[in-house]
């Protein structure tokens, strides 16, 4: 099949994913809030990474990790090269990011993240866009362990905060992959509109 009759057939095929061989249908259409959040971390890993070898994926881009799952997540970052193929990427990427819905934080917080342990993703986040926090969990033994959960607490909020629970709130990731990758909550929620 040629390049121009692939794309053509990718984008006329609902968007599914397969979670331990069963097939679930995607939400077709996102909330801008997810579209917003999902823009702001790959702009963020995009600009971080132009010139290292580790390359960025938003939505839309397949994750072959066995025959019984794959998974469109809604950002990642690569750095094996040779899993990266025209239909997708065989393997396992480095990290994975999930923004929450309705419809998909059961799977994102149970099978998938199950899968992603197995399959050897290093870093899993979990995004709540109303909630305006990041979960980050790290690779142990073959799971996924909660690491830290972080905030883009609003300036006036933090003013009214005793100093000892200021002081429990997290707002820079330190990104596994490499020691000087951080990523600020704020600029994960930036710009980010309230239209429900």
């Amino acid at each position: 099949m040629g390049e121009a009759a692939y794309q053509t057939t990718v984008r006329e095929t609902p968007w599914i994913e397969l979670i331990d061989g069963k097939v679930f249908m995607m939400s077709p259409r996102p909330r801008t809030t997810h579209a917003d959040v999902v823009s702001n971390i790959t702009t963020i890993f995009n600009n971080y990474l132009w010139d290292k070898p580790c390359k960025a994926y938003s939505d839309g881009v397949d994750v072959f990790l066995d025959e019984k799952n794959r998974f469109v997540p809604d950002a990642m970052i690569v750095c094996n090269r040779d899993i990266i193929h025209i239909d997708g990427i065989h393997g396992a990427p480095d990290l994975v990011v999930e923004v929450l819905s309705h419809s998909t934080a059961q799977h994102d917080r149970g099978k998938k993240m199950e899968a992603y342990a197995r399959a050897g993703v290093k870093e899993y986040w979990i995004v709540a866009p109303l909630e305006r926090t990041i979960e980050v969990y790290l690779q142990k033994d073959g799971r996924l362990v909660l690491d830290a959960v972080y905030n883009d607490v609003p300036a006036w909020e933090l003013e009214r905060m005793e100093p000892e629970d200021r002081a429990e709130v997290r707002s820079d990731i330190k990104v596994s992959l490499y020691d000087d990758f951080i990523v600020h909550a704020s600029d994960v929620f930036h710009k980010m509109d309230f239209d429900f």
